[in-house]
């Protein structure tokens, strides 16, 4: 499913409330519920309504999606920092799972995975990348590793994102590797909302919608989830006729 906006602040604001009933089911149906979070631009608005949904936080577990190899949480672009800042430091979560990329990568990947495939997943915010990438799966990306987390190389292109977004001050400054959940971990999710706003989008939006599944662009891999919703705006959405998706 599909739905266009006017701005990001309206897609966040719909895409929070679209979230939240995913996870007052789950705590319905279930006592608990599983998220995964992404981050970035893209993400602040709906994060920002998302921490003013009437939800039982205490009952939520939360995941982080990827992290970038020895760069210290007291960076600015450090994601740990960011979700701690706009959402773990807000909501009164029953668990956070953070990816560090410091330290002993191996032990950090193994203990996420034994954390993560306890139980099943509720909902999983996942953004789509300038290059097409769904968290750092870089084109061409890897879809038959069955691990959950991995380490990464990070393209010039999503170098460049980082850089554009004003996390970095030049691409050389932005680390070369990242630890990411695959691909295959994503979809394992029970539900994904995809919130991707902003004219710079478009482009990928664009290759989304019109390829067929390939790793030249990793997000397509979205389209064969039974309940993925991808949220636009009008500038994200610019490049493509929403009367051919509906």
């Amino acid at each position: 499913m599909i739905r266009v906006f006017k701005d990001s602040n309206e897609l966040g604001r719909e895409a929070a409330k679209y979230s939240a009933e995913i996870l007052k089911d789950a705590l319905a149906k279930n006592g608990e519920a599983r998220l995964i979070l992404s981050t970035g631009a893209s993400q602040m608005d709906t994060l920002k309504h998302l921490v003013g949904m009437d939800i039982d936080w205490s009952r939520v577990e939360m995941f982080h999606l990827d992290e970038y190899i020895d760069l210290p949480e007291s960076h600015p672009a450090s994601f740990r920092r960011y979700l701690k800042e706009r959402f773990t430091s807000l909501v009164g979560l029953k668990a956070a799972h953070f990816i560090s990329g410091e330290g002993d990568i191996e032990k950090t990947i193994r203990e996420l995975t034994e954390e993560i495939r306890r139980k099943p997943v509720d909902l999983a915010l996942i953004g789509i990348g300038e290059n097409g990438h769904i968290a750092f799966n870089d084109p061409p990306a890897d879809f038959d590793t069955k691990e959950a987390f991995f380490v990464v190389d990070l393209d010039e292109r999503c170098k460049k994102q980082q850089v554009g977004e004003g996390w970095f001050p030049t691409v050389d400054d932005v680390p070369k590797q990242a630890i990411t959940m695959t691909c295959y971990e994503i979809l394992r999710s029970k539900a994904i909302v995809s919130c991707v706003p902003f004219k710079v989008k478009a482009e990928a939006v664009k290759a989304t919608l019109e390829n067929d599944v390939t790793n030249q662009v990793p997000a397509t891999l979205l389209k064969t989830h039974s309940n993925w919703t991808l949220f636009l705006d009008e500038d994200s959405a610019s490049l493509i006729d929403i009367k051919d998706y509906e």
